[in-house]
């Protein structure tokens, strides 16, 4: 679904509105993804809500109503009120955003200085995600049990997830011609337009393949998009899927089901295997060699234990 600039800047003044369009027009002009670009313009649009809605305590009475006579302190008090009523890890990801929304202002000469310059980006603290492993998995897949076209579906889904570690964006935008079912391979469009062609295992090809047939008897079977509707011509959706999985979660009883507590499950068991981080990088597809410590911590002591226990340390004289 293409993103509706209309509705993300609902609310905002005309200058508001017309600086966003226009930074939309050049993010589509360098390829950025659409939930980059969503990302982006939310923070934008949130941030000019934000000053239209509280106006007091706000010095300049114009930064309301244009961008270009933002402040440092109005992005301080944005971000303070960010991490109030959401989280520190958004008001971070808001920080982000908005850093590349005055960069680009600068860049059109609207403004000699970004107001982001000189603040400072919240601090986070490391949230644990829980793995989900087998035996939670095995209760999730257990509300998959008929033939019907949402169950193959769905469980298909839960497989791909579970025996790639692939994120939401990218299984959600698999297209039919990504699936290699003679090789059991799949073709990733990741972050930064960064394809990879990961592996997936025999029981995940096995729901692919059931999925497939169920697929080619549906109305928009012709759809390049992989994942189909129950109903409809629209593909399935990342929040469709998000949805999908909370859904078969309650049905299961397991709490808080996301995606990515699969992608942390798959670190988790590529570290306790003894697999090599050079190669768990390429295959999550992550850049930055902070990853791998980050993804699994949650599972770090159950590592540490087995680890402990196949030394003998202590137990050897």
């Amino acid at each position: 679904m293409a993103l509706d600039l209309q509705k993300v800047c609902h609310g905002l003044t005309p200058s508001w509105f017309g600086y966003l369009r226009d930074w939309d027009r050049t993010l589509r002009g360098g390829n950025y993804p659409e939930t980059t670009r969503y990302n982006y313009l939310l923070a934008g649009a949130q941030l000019g809500r934000f000053l239209i809605e509280n106006p007091e305590g706000i010095e300049a009475g114009e930064a309301a109503g244009d961008p270009t006579e933002v402040e440092r302190g109005h992005v301080e008090e944005f971000q303070a009120w960010m991490v109030r009523t959401r989280s520190a890890s958004t008001a971070l990801n808001k920080h982000k955003g908005l850093q590349q929304f005055f960069k680009w202002l600068v860049e059109e000469e609207d403004l000699e200085r970004s107001p982001l310059a000189r603040v400072k980006q919240p601090k986070t603290g490391q949230t644990l995600i829980p793995i989900l492993g087998d035996d939670e998995t095995a209760k999730i897949l257990a509300t998959c049990d008929d033939k019907g076209f949402l169950s193959l579906r769905d469980a298909a889904l839960i497989r791909v997830f579970y025996s790639t570690g692939a994120r939401l964006s990218e299984v959600a935008g698999l297209l039919l011609d990504d699936v290699d079912l003679d090789h059991d391979t799949m073709l990733f469009h990741g972050k930064g337009m960064k394809d990879r062609r990961v592996r997936f295992g025999g029981k995940a090809g096995r729901a692919l393949s059931r999925y497939l047939r169920m697929r080619a008897r549906r109305r928009a079977v012709d759809s390049p998009a992989l994942w189909l509707p129950e109903k409809g011509e629209i593909p399935l959706s990342s929040n469709g899927i998000k949805i999908m999985l909370r859904r078969r979660g309650e049905l299961a009883g397991v709490p808080n089901v996301h995606a990515h507590r699969w992608r942390h499950n798959f670190a988790h068991e590529w570290k306790l295997a003894g697999g090599d981080t050079g190669d768990l990088m390429l295959v999550l597809g992550w850049a930055s060699d902070d990853m791998p410590r980050r993804y699994g911590a949650s599972a770090a002591a159950e590592r540490a234990q087995q680890v402990h226990a196949r030394l003998r340390i202590g137990d050897r004289i």
